[in-house]
């Protein structure tokens, strides 16, 4: 009786042993699957630049982005707060991995129209969250009584961008974005009217809630004698529940594509920088 006891009581106690490493190991699989499924950003913009993420099936999301005047101007604008820009965005998740978008910014009274598309997820077979985005846009500032022959399509300007990031751990995910602007009126007649540029940006996060974000645009064919310059974007991120607060310095006003990306005014190295944020809420 004595063996039959003792295997008995070594089998009771080596099972919470063995139940203990199978759920340990349950674990750590499920954590590494979400390590992969995790996305790479919390907003749908990183600061100016458009991120990987895209809104889920049947989410509405609003953004509510400002950005003041420059910083430079001192108590005469009270550092830029008398001069701001607005932009009111809707975003809609209309079928998954697909999203499509309309605003409205106060800078040139531009209208746009837009829509981001997942093409591929990072996986473990897959090392890369891959987006499509494509935006239109109207100029409506631009008048016919000012500007005799001023087409309509004088007013566009299209994006295309291809956004490729990737979560390197649980605290840090990059961001590379080939890019291209058409504008069928450039505000330089030296400009061409297609234009490439090379977004890079990434996000760091610090805590639970909040993240630090940078992007920066490389404009590939800008005109040499340009007065506009290449615009770095510095951020952090606050999550509170439904709500993401973006707070931001920037050396472009716009939100646009063309506007921050082929038109950023400011100059870091001159202190003509603008402070803005981007409110963002799902529903």
């Amino acid at each position: 009786m004595k063996p039959i006891f003792l295997l008995t009581l070594v089998t009771i106690l080596s099972s919470p042993s063995y139940a203990q490493d199978d759920l340990l190991d349950t674990l750590e699989n499920e954590t590494q699957v979400e390590h992969f499924q995790q996305p790479a950003f919390k907003a749908m913009k990183i600061g100016n630049l458009q991120s990987t993420k895209v809104a889920a099936k049947g989410d509405l999301y609003m953004y509510v982005s400002h950005r003041f005047g420059t910083l430079k101007d001192g108590l005469s604008t009270f550092f830029g707060f008398d001069n701001a820009n607005t932009k009111i965005q809707l975003v809609y998740g209309c079928f998954d991995g697909i999203q499509l978008g309309i605003s409205r910014e106060s800078l040139r009274k531009t209208y746009a129209t837009s829509a981001k598309l997942k093409l591929f997820s990072q996986s473990e077979n897959m090392p890369f969250n891959v987006v499509s985005y494509n935006a239109i846009y109207i100029n409506s500032e631009l008048r016919k009584d000012r500007y005799p022959l001023l087409r309509f399509g004088d007013r566009m300007s299209y994006t295309t961008q291809l956004l490729i990031s990737r979560s390197m751990n649980k605290n840090l995910s990059l961001e590379l974005a080939p890019t291209y602007i058409r504008q069928n009126l450039v505000l330089e007649p030296e400009q061409k009217h297609n234009q490439y540029a090379l977004g890079i940006g990434g996000r760091m996060k610090l805590s639970k809630r909040t993240s630090l974000n940078a992007d920066y645009v490389y404009h590939l064919n800008r005109y040499e004698n340009s007065i506009y310059n290449n615009p770095l974007t510095l951020g952090i991120d606050i999550e509170t529940g439904g709500h993401v607060f973006q707070l931001l310095f920037s050396n472009a006003q716009s939100t646009n594509e063309p506007g921050f990306i082929s038109n950023a005014e400011g100059d870091w190295e001159h202190g003509d920088v603008f402070f803005g944020f981007n409110i963002v809420r799902v529903f």
